[in-house]
This record gives structure tokens, C-alpha cells and sequence, in this order.
């Protein structure tokens, strides 16, 4: 066995570097977005952002340059030609930095996820969009697969290897390696190493591929003797579940779509796997179960759309269902087309599918458009009947049923989540751009800076619910309480310099009590220290077997007792059923002793919920120390 000379592997990154040097731009500007994300973590929000809005970028710009590449190389273009298709793609792919911002708009993520998925799909066909070469189409993307699955295993066995010699320095020599250099060592795998050598086992010829005719015969038993026995698993189950709806005359469960794509995708992947095999002799059964997986797709289609329609008829279009609609129609027309045509010509599904990913990005047909209008009109509709809609816009309401309220506080949520809160200008008097601008600029209430993208959107839901007067009915969307009834308040409580702790005057202070460190053991000196936290009692600590115990709901009952005094701490306006405090310090702290130790609970910031005659019903978070001083 020989391994290649360090010169080798320099000309194959040289050579690399000169056929696709806009992806290997892009990869550099990805990895070095990525790292500085890292380090910009929990710091800058806004900063994050960007980095994220680049690695996005970077990541379409080395597929779509790639496409590009692809292309241009089998169309046999001259240089000016080839360099002009590929600066255009790259400045394609460089201006989605300004369409996509996650960090307002959630449902980019799924944008970009789509925008990459079409990508892909153009990689898979753009050197063959002529007419022909189904045989270098095919040997192409079996290349890409089997190389991507190489690269992948290469970049592990690097990871691990480099990461394993940084932890044994750590053990070794002392030395600091921490969590971020162990990640910024994966991104830069990952993103350089990787990208490297994917390119690198990329056909130099592709329309050459045609008549190529090998064929790996390990994936003719993997298809015959694993997925397609699968596939015939789901088909059988599929199959008895609609004679089951039939005889019941019942409607499809949701989950029965899913299993229904599972059964397309591994149908169609079978049946590509062997497609170049299919017209030899000895393999004529290939044909035959082609033929009838797609006879047996018509029936599993019909029932497919009625589990979507199900869903869609009960709760409207999500960007979910929308998706599965589109799948189903999609699914259709293939079947249909392999059913019929007797030319087969399977670059049809990527090509195809790649088509209905980008239909469905942008426009008045978008997932996005189309599930934006049905989730609102669902909202006008559920105020209106409760008389929440007067001349076109949106008033608190009066009086509404709680299934109702519930409803719209979820509609809300879920356009919140995607949306900016600027959807609603029409149906609101308020300038809601100016509203989001004054959120977004609030501090973090974890104290790292601006708010972050979770925090913004629950600020929203927060800011048009309790316009809306809707409150009551989402409280408990704002707690990590399982459910808190509209009747139930919710308390955070905050110490107001909580990052400043005088300990003069004590012997020690343990700086550990959150609610995910239940039980702590610690060795000072002679004395043994354990704690213990229990969020529906209390919490504790042992010192040389002496034990101080903090009744928590006691402690904030004891709080809330007055309310009124507190309202003078109260850190926001109230929004509804939730109410946030800045207390002092001393308020917050609370002493208990022993014969030998006296100790004080100092709380940072604790949350919990409470009925109308304030008392305690659990406490749902806690962070805070110990400050212990001996008895003499």
C-alpha cells in the first residue's frame, strides 16, 4: 500500500483550488463566519445574526457555484463564457445574504433549507440537461454519493483523531483546551477539509460517464435484500390500515402521510439504485416491480390526500401541510408519468422536484404566502364571531369562549414564530414596525446583551396578545410549568445586582443551586458539605451532618403576601397573567442556622406560579448561593 507524497496532495489541493475556486471562496467564508459565531455566542446577538445570515450564504454559494461549475465544463464553454455563467451564480448566491434573516424571520431557516435542497438537486443534473445520457446521469450521481459518504468518513476519523491528541495535551501537559476549540476544530474540518476533498473525486469529464457501464454489485443486494423488502413492509401495513378506513368509514390518522412518504422514498431510491441493471435477462423482475410499486402508489396517494385534506379542513395550512401537498401532487404526477411513458427517463425526478422546491420558496404560491394568508384569516375569522373586528381592524376582546381564545393565541404563536409581527399592520392602528424596533432593543433579561431571537418572538406573542386581551389564555406558553390555568399567575423574581455578592463577614459561599444540580457534595478543610435541591419542596445543605432546610414555596409565598408593595419593583407592565419583579437584595435573601453554622440563601432570579389567594403552587426555576459563616 502506498500513500501519496505530501507533493501529490499539494498539487490535487492546487488542482482543486483552479477548477472551482468561487466554491473553495465561499467554504473560506462559511468556516471563518461559523468561528467567529462561536465565539460571538450569548455576546452579541445581533453579530450572531450576520454570522449565521453568512454561513447560510456560503453554504448556497458552494452548491450553486458548484451547478454552476458543472455546467459550464460539459457544455464545452470558452473561458470568458465559463467565467461569466460562474460570477453570475456566485453573485446569485452572495445576494441571498440580504433575503435571508432568520434572526427576524423565522421561517428563513426553512428557506434556506429549501433554497439548499434545490441547490442540490441542481448539482445532481446540471452537467446532463441536454437530451440522452440517462447511463452518465446515473454512474454521476452514484459518483457524488459514494464520494460525499468518503468525505464524511475522512473528516470524522480526522476530527477524532486531532481532537482526541487536544484532550490528551489537556490531560498531559495542563494545558486549556476548552469546548470552543474542540468545535472550531469540527467547522474547520468540516467546512475546509471536507469541501476539499468532496471536490477533489469529482469527475473530470462527466458526459464521459455515459459509457460507463460498471455497476457495484454490493448495492444490487442491498437493494434487493434491504430496501425494497422494507418498502414492501410499509406498503403491506399501508394497505391493511385503508382496508381498515374502508370497513370503518372512518377518517386517516395524520401519521399515516408520513408513512406513506416513507414508502415513496424508499420505493423510488430502490428502484434508482438498480435502474441501469433492469434490462438484462436475469434481472427482469426489476421491471415488474417498478411496474407495480407504482400501481400500488394510486391507492396510497388517494389516501394521502385525505389525511392531509383531515388536517387542513381541522386546523388549517401550515407551511407543514403545505409541504405535504406538494409532496402528494408531486408523487402523483410521477407516478403517473413512469405508469404511462415509455421512455423512463429518470432525471424527470430531480429535475422535477427541484422545479416545486424553488415554486415553493418565494411568491404568492410559496409555502410561506399561502400559509401566512390561511393562518390569518383563520385568526379574523375567530374575532370576528367573538366581536373582536370592527372597520377592518382587530380590537381587545370583550368576551370570548376559552376553545376560541385558546385557538387565537395559538394562531398568534404560530405567526409570531414565522412572521414578523408587521403581518398585522393592516388589522392594527399601531405602527408595528416601530413596536418591533422598540422590542428588539430591549435588554436580555439573561443578562447577555440584546434579546435573542426566542426571547424577541416571545416578546411579540407577549406584546399582541396583551393587546388583544388575550393574556388569560396564554400564560402558560411563558413557563416551564407543564400548565398554568388562566386563574394561575406567573412570578419571576430577579435580584437586583444578583452579579454582585458582598461575602464579607462569612467563612465561605457555594455559588451552585440552579434546578439542574439536584444533589452537590463538596470537601472544605475537615467539613464535609452536600446540597440538595427539590423544586416542588426544597432546598437544603449539610454541613458536618448539621442540615438547614429552605421551604421555597414558603419563602415566595411570604413575597407575594403583600403584592402591593412589590408593584413599585414591577420591571414591565403586566401582561396578564405574568408578572416580573426586580427586587433588592436583602429581600431575596433569606437566613437559617444551626448550632454550629449559620446560613444565608441569596436568590438571583427565581420563578414560580401561584393561585389568586397567592399561594404557592410550584416553583418552576431557581439560581442563587450559599453563604455560610461558623458559629464560635
Amino acid at each position: 500500500m502506498t500513500f501519496p507524497s505530501l507533493k501529490k496532495l499539494l498539487q490535487s489541493a492546487q488542482y482543486v483550488f483552479r477548477r472551482f475556486p468561487f466554491e473553495m471562496l465561499f467554504a473560506f467564508i462559511g468556516t471563518a463566519a461559523a468561528i467567529t459565531n462561536v465565539e460571538l455566542k450569548n455576546i452579541n446577538t445581533i453579530g450572531e445574526g450576520w454570522c449565521i445570515r453568512l454561513m447560510m450564504t456560503a453554504n448556497l454559494g458552494v452548491v450553486i457555484s458548484l451547478a454552476a461549475t458543472l455546467f459550464c465544463e460539459s457544455s464545452n464553454f470558452s473561458k470568458q463564457k465559463h467565467l461569466l455563467f460562474r460570477s453570475l451564480a456566485a453573485l446569485f448566491a452572495a445576494a441571498l445574504l440580504f433575503c435571508l434573516n432568520p434572526f427576524v424571520y423565522g421561517s428563513d431557516y426553512i428557506r434556506f433549507f429549501l433554497l439548499s435542497l434545490a441547490a442540490h438537486l441542481l448539482v445532481a443534473f446540471s452537467p446532463f440537461i441536454r437530451e440522452g445520457f440517462i447511463q452518465g446521469f446515473w454512474q454521476f450521481n452514484k459518483t457524488l454519493f459514494l464520494r460525499i459518504l468518503t468525505s464524511v468518513l475522512y473528516s470524522t476519523v480526522l476530527y477524532l483523531g486531532l481532537a482526541a491528541a487536544l484532550g490528551a495535551m489537556n490531560f498531559l501537559f495542563n494545558m486549556n483546551f476548552e469546548w470552543d476549540t474542540f468545535f472550531i476544530l469540527w467547522i474547520c474540518i468540516a467546512g475546509l477539509f471536507n469541501t476539499l476533498f468532496f471536490l477533489a473525486g469529482l469527475p473530470d469529464d462527466s458526459l464521459s460517464l455515459d459509457q460507463d457501464f460498471s455497476y457495484p454489485k454490493g448495492l444490487k443486494i442491498f437493494t434487493q435484500y434491504v430496501l425494497i423488502p422494507l418498502a414492501t413492509v410499509y406498503v403491506v401495513i399501508l394497505l391493511a390500515y385503508e382496508i381498515k378506513i374502508l370497513v370503518q368509514w372512518s377518517l386517516p390518522k395524520g401519521m399515516a402521510s408520513n408513512l406513506i412518504l416513507g414508502y415513496a422514498v424508499f420505493g423510488i431510491l430502490s428502484i434508482l439504485l438498480v435502474f441501469p441493471i433492469k434490462d438484462q435477462e436475469e434481472n427482469k423482475w426489476i421491471k415488474t416491480y417498478a411496474r407495480s410499486f407504482y400501481f400500488l402508489m394510486l391507492p396510497l396517494l388517494i389516501l394521502l390526500f385525505l389525511a392531509i385534506g383531515t388536517r387542513i379542513f381541522n386546523y388549517g395550512i401550515t407551511e407543514y401541510r403545505y409541504f405535504l401537498i406538494v409532496l402528494a401532487c408531486w408523487l402523483l404526477f410521477i407516478t403517473i408519468y413512469f405508469l404511462v411513458s415509455k421512455k423512463q427517463n429518470i432525471k424527470l425526478i430531480p429535475i422535477s422536484l427541484c422545479l416545486v422546491t424553488l415554486l415553493s420558496i418565494y411568491g404568492p404560491q410559496s409555502a410561506f404566502s399561502v400559509s401566512m394568508y390561511a393562518q390569518k384569516n383563520i385568526l379574523i375569522r375567530i374575532l370576528k364571531r367573538n366581536h373582536a373586528f370592527d372597520n377592518g381592524k382587530l380590537i381587545p376582546v370583550k368576551k370570548i369562549y376559552k376553545i376560541d381564545g385558546e385557538r387565537a393565541v395559538s394562531t398568534l404563536e404560530y405567526l409570531m414564530n414565522h412572521y414578523e409581527l408587521s403581518i398585522l399592520q393592516p388589522y392594527i392602528s399601531k405602527d408595528l414596525t416601530a413596536v418591533s424596533d422598540s422590542l428588539s432593543k430591549v435588554k436580555s433579561k439573561y443578562d447577555v446583551g440584546t434579546m435573542s431571537r426566542y426571547e424577541l418572538q416571545n416578546a411579540k406573542i407577549k406584546w399582541v396578545t396583551n393587546y388583544l386581551n388575550l393574556t388569560a389564555f396564554a400564560g402558560y406558553r411563558y413557563s416551564s410549568a407543564p400548565y398554568i390555568k388562566s386563574t394561575d399567575k406567573s412570578y419571576y423574581l430577579k435580584a437586583v445586582q444578583d452579579e454582585i455578592i458582598k461575602v464579607k463577614g462569612y467563612d465561605f459561599m457555594i455559588d451552585e443551586i440552579d434546578q439542574s444540580n439536584e444533589i452537590n457534595t463538596y470537601q472544605l478543610d475537615d467539613l464535609k458539605i452536600k446540597t440538595t435541591i427539590n423544586l416542588e419542596k426544597q432546598c437544603s445543605i449539610s454541613i458536618a451532618n448539621e442540615k438547614v432546610i429552605f421551604n421555597l414555596k414558603a419563602l415566595v409565598a411570604s413575597l407575594i403576601k403583600n403584592e402591593s408593595k412589590l408593584k413599585t419593583y414591577a420591571v414591565n407592565e403586566e401582561q396578564g397573567s405574568i408578572y416580573e419583579y426586580s427586587l433588592p437584595n436583602q429581600m431575596l435573601s433569606f437566613t437559617n442556622q444551626t448550632e454550629h453554622f449559620r446560613v444565608t440563601l441569596k436568590i438571583k432570579y427565581i420563578r414560580f406560579t401561584a393561585g389568586k389567594v397567592g399561594q404557592v403552587k410550584n416553583v418552576t426555576f431557581i439560581n442563587g448561593a450559599y453563604l455560610v459563616n461558623r458559629i464560635k
